[in-house]
């Protein structure tokens, strides 16, 4: 059953790599503060750069919830989980400390030149994480899907915005689009810095996302 490693083995970084999505979930200090989990996918958007260090790409959304939490001082806490949706059943868990390489800092630049990493329009961020636990679990009760295709929507849709953005449409900006939805979370914590600077900068109010 389920089987524990200080790194990630590297038995398992083939397998890794053939995924086709992730899960990463974070969560604020404050035990009344909303846990996040969210789906991730994409095609050379992941890798194993060592057994202690995995990364990801983040894309542009409507919410901000993971570079709230890594960016909150003290925490930093992330698990990224894969699941077997064909073949033998498999879950891994990666558990460790992430930081977001925001687009547009030297630390992004270099990482997307160094690892070779295609970027989109709406690429938002590399998020790092170095690794501190690794586990597998059985997921018998996971079940089987085919995999089809990765959606080119949200690539489509940045990719209008931008070119109406070099046309001149300063309103299709992606500072003012990560000003307005990247700059807070659900629980009105920081978020993406570039979009908390851009939103402070030119007036930007941002996306009020809690309800009630």
């Amino acid at each position: 059953m389920g089987v524990y490693y200080e790194t990630i083995p590297d038995s398992l970084i083939p397998w890794i790599k053939k995924q086709q999505m992730l899960f990463v979930g974070t969560a604020p200090l404050a035990g009344d503060g909303h846990i996040n989990i969210s789906p991730k996918g994409g095609e050379n958007f992941f890798g194993v750069l060592s057994p202690t260090q995995f990364w990801y790409m983040d894309l542009t959304g409507s919410g901000i919830e993971t570079h709230a939490h890594l960016h909150e001082p003290g925490n930093g806490r992330i698990c990224v989980m894969f699941m077997a949706f064909e073949g033998a059943p498999q879950i891994v868990r990666v558990w460790g400390a992430g930081r977001p390489l925001e687009n547009g800092t030297p630390e992004y630049e270099r990482f997307v030149q160094e690892q070779k990493v295609t970027t989109i329009p709406g690429s938002r961020s590399v998020i790092v994480v170095d690794v501190h636990q690794c586990a597998t679990s059985c997921g018998f009760s996971v079940p089987r899907y085919d995999f089809v295709a990765h959606r080119p929507i949200l690539n489509e849709h940045f990719e209008k915005k931008d070119k109406k953005f070099q046309a001149g449409d300063e309103k299709e900006s992606m500072d003012r689009y990560w000003a307005w939805k990247s700059a807070r979370s659900v629980d009105g914590m920081p978020g993406m810095k570039r979009g908390v600077q851009y939103a402070e900068q030119h007036g930007v109010e941002p996306l009020r996302k809690w309800k009630g």
